[in-house]
């Protein structure tokens, strides 16, 4: 669909964040007229890292504020909504859930509320996440899996999840969820997670700390796929088997916390660089991973990176920013 998105009018929440941001330079570089929304101003953000901000439209304000996104969606005759603005990080959800609630959920009803009464919104997409599906026995994830998210951020993200199911089943909404897979790429800011922190910490010659044992076992998609996943499912948005599903994007093979350490200083030549395991993460599943047979069945979809290549490119990437780390 090479012109889908030219010219259309797409708004998207969370667009300074990482994955919001490629997905927005993505659908810059498809032709479409990008509206972001962007509470609070940062030194430096995913569409500065990006090099987009020039190319598209900030509007300042928040989504738990309702008239905000009234004035947006009818103003700038939005035809197309990508809804990913959250609270995402963990250990900030548990140490703050009001805040992380009313972020994750109010932020989304009030979306799918103003697209509800704007007839010109053609197709929402709305970020959910593994974490959602909470503790499971049987794996992989399928999205039939029940959603038993229970700690702050995932209980919040299954909230997201079924109130966006919940307008497309009432309201017949032109919505689909997805449920994504950890997600690594160039960008990525947050020094919380995984491959980040070790990259930079490699750079840095510093002794990289693992806070679990090491053994836990999550799928790590490429940023890549995860912008082309979003794209994907909007552009299928008139398929009856898509308007209030939800998808599981990811690439179904689970690796180990420091399995992805040691691929890392093997990519980088740098094996002799050892972590130090703490052994105390908490409010921490085990294993995830995700089931990708129902995107694959509905759209022929299916990642394009392998690990091996997409931790190469981000490598990359921040040997060329590593002056944004400091």
């Amino acid at each position: 669909m090479t012109d889908f998105w030219k010219s259309k009018n797409v708004f998207i929440t969370g667009a300074d964040g990482f994955i919001g941001s490629w997905i927005a330079k993505t659908l810059v570089e498809k032709g479409a007229n990008v509206f972001v929304i962007i509470r609070d101003i940062k030194r430096v953000c995913g569409l500065d890292l990006l090099k987009i901000k020039d190319k598209v439209q900030i509007i300042n304000g928040d989504i738990i504020d309702l008239p905000c996104i009234e004035r947006i969606i009818n103003e700038k005759q939005i035809d197309s909504v990508f809804h990913l603005a959250a609270q995402a990080l963990v250990g900030v959800a548990n140490k703050s859930p009001i805040s992380t609630f009313e972020s994750n959920i109010k932020g989304t009803w009030n979306v799918l509320e103003v697209c509800r009464l704007n007839t010109n919104v053609k197709r929402i997409i709305v970020a959910s996440s593994d974490k959602a599906y909470g503790i499971q026995e049987d794996l992989p994830y399928t999205e039939e899996s029940q959603l038993l998210g229970i700690y702050p951020y995932d209980a919040s993200k299954a909230c997201t999840d079924i109130l966006a199911r919940s307008y497309a089943a009432t309201y017949n909404l032109p919505v689909a969820v997805t449920r994504n897979a950890n997600t690594y790429g160039g960008g990525d800011l947050n020094f919380s997670r995984l491959i980040p922190d070790a990259i930079c910490s490699i750079l840095k010659n510093k002794q990289f700390i693992i806070r679990s044992d090491g053994t836990l076992e999550r799928d790590y998609m490429y940023v890549k796929d995860a912008a082309d996943g979003y794209l994907t499912l909007a552009e299928n948005m008139d398929k009856d088997e898509v308007k209030g599903q939800a998808f599981n994007f990811g690439t179904g093979k689970p690796i180990s916390v420091i399995d992805v350490y040691n691929k890392i200083t093997e990519l980088m030549d740098k094996k002799d660089i050892k972590p130090k395991i703490l052994g105390e993460a908490k409010n921490e599943i085990d294993r995830q991973f995700l089931s990708i047979d129902k995107v694959k069945k509905t759209f022929g979809w299916q990642p394009k990176y392998s690990l091996e290549q997409g931790l190469k490119e981000t490598i990359e990437w921040y040997k060329e920013n590593i002056d944004l780390m400091e």
